[in-house]
């Protein structure tokens, strides 16, 4: 990406939050601090009235918007594709809500953007696995997320499907994941004490109190990191070659996948499993075109087992 793009995205970086820290953009295009400090003062001197305060960050003064931006053609498209996985994946409230800004967004794309949507609007479809079908009866996502923004409590009736009994609860809201095929809420209930995990769909009813509650709660990531932490669950890094990195899409969100990143033709990619030997039999599968970082005992584990095969085919053999 050239400066003058660079400092065109930044502008709008700038607008798409209140506060913006300088480490955020440097980690968003791979750049020095001091670079940041530099196209942040090209901003500056170009008239923008950009507030900076040390430790906290870059802001734009209220009032101040960027004319409409023209998005690109890879940009519209990722819209599109967006819109494919709302249709499926969320609640009626959220389709519309997104319908209704996606014509917002169409409005003021080029002839050409709106041409190459309207191509390529039939060549992408969505489809619910047959194996384990999504839940769709998700309805409360937009009031649970309405809710979390103005910390009002939540009444729910719900079903626990561990003890197979309906009880009343008041709930503060945490934030929703969608794992496994389904939506969860993530809350502090007050019957239990403690943050539970409320599958949506297991939700019968759902009421807004007038309620508010004051706590400060975990983020979702700090909830997910320490529940992790708190079921035993193991950390694995390993990277893998570009040559069979394809194959992998669907089978390592089934291992537990979190996150990775790109190293030319390496993907360093992070896993969290509370069963070394099943993801050292399942990293057998590739495992010719991969290597383990971390941790020694899955390396120990896969040599394990590969010294167990060999063995069993040298037998074969004579």
């Amino acid at each position: 990406m050239n400066r003058i793009d660079r400092i065109s995205a930044i502008l709008i970086q700038l607008q798409s939050r209140r506060v913006v820290k300088a480490g955020d953009i440097a980690a968003r295009f791979n750049i020095s601090l001091r670079t940041v400090y530099r196209d942040v003062k090209t901003l500056e001197e170009a008239g923008i009235p950009i507030i900076g305060e040390a430790g906290v960050g870059y802001s734009i003064m209220d009032g101040y918007r960027l004319p409409p931006v023209m998005f690109t053609k890879e940009e519209a498209t990722a819209f599109l594709t967006a819109e494919k996985f709302v249709e499926k994946l969320t609640d009626a409230s959220t389709i519309a809500n997104h319908k209704s800004a996606m014509y917002k967004i169409k409005a003021i794309l080029r002839t050409t953007e709106k041409d190459l949507l309207e191509d390529i609007d039939n060549k992408i479809e969505v489809l619910k696995g047959s194996n384990k079908p999504i839940s769709t009866n998700n309805d409360y996502i937009q009031t649970i997320l309405n809710s979390i923004a103005q910390k009002h409590i939540i009444v729910i009736d719900y079903f626990a499907h561990h003890s197979q009994q309906h009880t009343t609860r008041e709930i503060e809201p945490v934030g929703i994941i969608f794992a496994d095929t389904y939506w969860h809420l993530i809350a502090y209930c007050r019957l239990r004490n403690d943050y539970r995990d409320f599958r949506i769909d297991r939700i019968n009813k759902l009421c807004v109190s007038d309620k508010k509650f004051t706590s400060q709660h975990p983020t979702l990531k700090d909830y997910i990191a320490r529940t992790a932490k708190d079921k035993d669950l193991e950390t694995i890094i390993i990277r893998v070659e570009k040559v069979v990195y394809g194959n992998l899409d669907y089978q390592k969100y089934y291992s537990g996948f979190v996150s990775e990143k790109k190293m030319g033709n390496i993907t360093e990619m992070t896993f969290l499993t509370s069963s070394i030997e099943g993801f050292a039999r399942w990293y057998m599968m590739f495992g010719d075109h991969a290597e383990i970082i971390k941790p020694d005992k899955l390396r120990e584990r896969v040599i394990a087992l590969s010294e167990s095969m060999l063995q069993r085919l040298s037998v074969d053999v004579k």
